[in-house]
């Protein structure tokens, strides 16, 4: 017997939703129990029986895959769409973040699917020509043709934030692949939602009978090592923190491609002149203060440091502490939509920051006594020993010298960096680039750009979701192999 009173995290699978055979699973963290088919129920489902039956997907144009998610788009509406509001009141108890900025982040759902956007997208990902058809070309004096198909590929999304699920979705769809979902364990409802939608709209089309969304446990091995094989899978999209990505490497062989999208952590950098007058600093610390709080600091993209030119003089760190303020200021100042007094400070993190108010030789603190967030000032150029923990609207401000200092601190895993004044951009991205970061904004943008349009993570991703398939045609300057002569060689100019 089953408790009413706990939600149910469906599986939908090539448009069947599956409420049957429930088992319970515990939210992360504990917040909120919740049932889901037993994963052992419907693991021989998950997989498509064949590669052959993807070829409906090729009967349909871009225009009409694009009709699809324009239509679906229409019944994504948080106010109206029944299955979205109840993930959203079961989310509020699962998810890192609080109400107002789940709301918001549903609101942005049918934005998502504007056809516009998704052909900006698709433009500036694969190209349109490829996944229209074959595209020739010619090279060395060998005519082929080049083609994007889709991949046999399971998505291991990320629960930060309710929209990763409609970007999977979009990404399946253009590409014409076959997408399994597994939802994680602090968002189990809302991608649910969007599939449970798109079965009532659309029940038989061939983009619905290529979604399926379930969840299991990460870490059954006895489950995963069974739907993870290459005749089932061709690639797995991991996104995540870095012991559930390196769990899935351990299943990554010939014949299946991991596409990891590793867990991230952004920086910004304030050169020489970005802190002249009393005003720019009230304006860098608004643009500081968006970096770190949009989201309340729970995306990759969200800043965690700010490595600030100026050195550690008394007169330099008096300036420091006075951005300082202006970010704490402003990061109070943010609309509730976009930012709120975390959900729950991290009393690990809490206890951190309260050391360093103990140290004020070292530090300043600004903030925090009532779990809203903080500002950390460094009074020299070390980052707290914790930097890499950093959350809840806790940033620390890094007084520096040069832009070498900054760039000690930048490698593989630095996703975004925001840059102030904009006369530095040039040289922060070329040398930041070298160092590994692999995306520059300028400062107050990190979370106010384009969405996820084009490279994400130093790849790009909806490139390596497709098979590049080539197909080549002897042209009248080849010489058949067949009539070589020994010893002679032949290329064509």
């Amino acid at each position: 017997m089953t408790d009413s009173l706990k939600p149910i995290s469906y599986a939908i699978i090539r448009g069947k939703i599956h409420h049957d055979n429930l088992v319970s699973f515990g939210g992360r963290g504990g917040d909120l129990e919740f049932y889901a088919p037993d994963p052992q129920t419907i693991i021989d489902e998950l997989p498509i029986r064949s590669p052959s039956d993807m070829a409906d997907m090729y009967e349909l144009s871009l225009d009409d895959v694009i009709d699809y998610l324009e239509e679906l788009g229409t019944h994504l509406d948080f106010r109206t769409n029944d299955y979205l509001r109840e993930a959203a009141e079961y989310s509020y108890q699962t998810a890192p973040t609080t109400p107002p900025i789940i709301d918001g982040f549903y609101a942005t759902l049918p934005l998502m699917f504007n056809r516009e956007r998704i052909l900006q997208w698709v433009d500036n990902s694969v190209g349109r020509e490829y996944l229209e058809g074959w595209v020739e070309k010619r090279i060395n004096g060998s005519d082929f043709n080049v083609r994007a198909y889709g991949s046999r590929a399971l998505h291991i999304v990320a629960g930060n934030g309710p929209t990763l699920g409609a970007l999977t979705v979009l990404r399946g769809a253009v590409t014409r692949s076959d997408t399994v979902i597994k939802v994680p364990s602090n968002d189990p409802f809302t991608t649910g939602a969007i599939v449970r939608t798109m079965v009532d709209v659309a029940p038989d089309h061939p983009i619905t009978k290529h979604v399926s969304v379930a969840y299991w446990r990460g870490g059954d091995e006895a489950f995963e090592k069974k739907l993870y094989q290459p005749h089932n899978l061709e690639k797995i999209v991991a996104w995540g923190g870095f012991s559930s990505v390196k769990h899935v490497t351990k299943y990554i062989q010939p014949g299946l491609e991991l596409i990891s999208l590793d867990p991230k952590h952004s920086a910004s950098f304030v050169g020489e002149g970005g802190l002249e007058s009393e005003e720019q600093i009230i304006e860098v610390g608004k643009r500081i203060a968006c970096d770190v709080g949009v989201g309340n600091q729970v995306g990759c993209a969200n800043c965690r440091t700010v490595y600030v030119m100026g050195g550690e003089s008394d007169e330099a760190i008096e300036r420091l502490v006075k951005l300082g303020h202006a970010v704490y200021d402003g990061m109070l100042g943010l609309p509730e939509d976009m930012s709120t007094r975390p959900k729950r400070y991290d009393p690990e993190l809490k206890s951190h920051v309260d050391a360093c108010r103990l140290s004020d030789d070292f530090y300043e603190v600004i903030g925090g006594q009532q779990g809203e967030g903080a500002v950390i000032v460094s009074k020299t150029s070390d980052p707290v020993d914790f930097s890499a923990y950093l959350a809840d609207r806790t940033v620390n401000l890094v007084p520096i010298d040069t832009l070498e200092d900054f760039l000690d601190a930048v490698d593989c895993s630095t996703q975004t960096v925001g840059v102030y004044p904009p006369q530095w951009v040039d040289e922060v991205r070329h040398k930041g680039a070298l160092h590994g970061g692999q995306r520059f904004v300028e400062l107050g943008y990190n979370l106010n750009g384009p969405g996820l349009i084009g490279p994400q993570d130093g790849i790009e991703p909806v490139r390596r979701m497709v098979k590049w398939i080539i197909n080549e045609k002897p042209t009248a300057a080849m010489t058949p192999m067949w009539e070589f002569k020994p010893g002679e060689t032949h290329l064509v100019a």
